[in-house]
């Protein structure tokens, strides 16, 4: 999936460091989840399918 959608609304995990540069950010939309780097906002980015997300978020809070 390709994540060209402006007005998403990024956030990063509160279990991120206060420095606040290395991240991965994340944006809800309906039919995706947009990931991007925290220090490169305008860089690549990418979106995976909510259940994608899910099953991924389930094997790395295991």
């Amino acid at each position: 999936m390709s994540s060209t959608i402006s007005g998403l609304k990024w956030f990063r995990s509160s279990y991120s460091g206060s420095q606040g540069d290395d991240c991965v950010e994340i944006a809800h939309a309906p039919a995706a989840v947009h990931v991007r780097d925290s220090k490169d906002k305008e860089g690549p980015r990418f979106a995976v399918s909510p259940s994608a997300w899910g099953a991924f978020l389930g094997h790395v809070t295991d």
